[in-house]
């Protein structure tokens, strides 16, 4: 059996990657925001939210879902460059999560609740929704990197 070349390691990797971050883009917000009771609380199942809050936040988990689908239907796609593919397929999905770092700028947000803050423990320093998009976004980094650039030979 021929060995791999470093080249297709490295496109194997990168896909991986991507596909890693799109489950979680496709999963990630839904679980958090609705089904696992702790943290579900926080958002959609928090009754101090009013409706409109909450909407924002189902709207928030079904863009997700569909950037996640969207980018791992394309990653998987049999047509096209699967080079273009994969690093279209990343940029998509890195949309949710370049909008947690975007969101921070509006005034008047904050990444926990006032009455969550003890209860919302620090991840390596950082809010655990931007270590998440942090995590996801060097990823993505990662496999666009070790993708190369499409229709060069490297």
């Amino acid at each position: 059996m021929k060995p791999r070349s470093v080249r297709s390691r490295k496109k194997s990797a990168a896909r991986f990657l991507v596909g890693l971050v799109g489950a979680t883009t496709t999963v990630g917000a839904l679980t958090a925001d609705f089904l696992v009771p702790r943290t579900a609380r926080q958002h959609l199942r928090n009754p101090r939210w009013p409706g409109h809050a909450k909407f924002h936040d189902a709207q928030y988990i079904v863009m997700s879902q569909l950037l996640g689908a969207g980018g791992l239907a394309l990653l998987a796609a049999k047509k096209g460059d699967p080079d273009r593919n994969l690093l279209t397929a990343a940029a998509i999905m890195s949309t949710p999560w370049l909008g947690m770092y975007g969101a921070t700028l509006f005034p008047g947000t904050t990444l926990v609740d006032e009455e969550f803050k003890d209860q919302t423990p620090k991840v390596l320093g950082l809010d655990p929704n931007l270590f998440i998009a942090t995590a996801c976004l060097a990823a993505l980094a990662a496999a666009t990197g070790l993708a190369g650039r499409p229709g060069r030979a490297q």
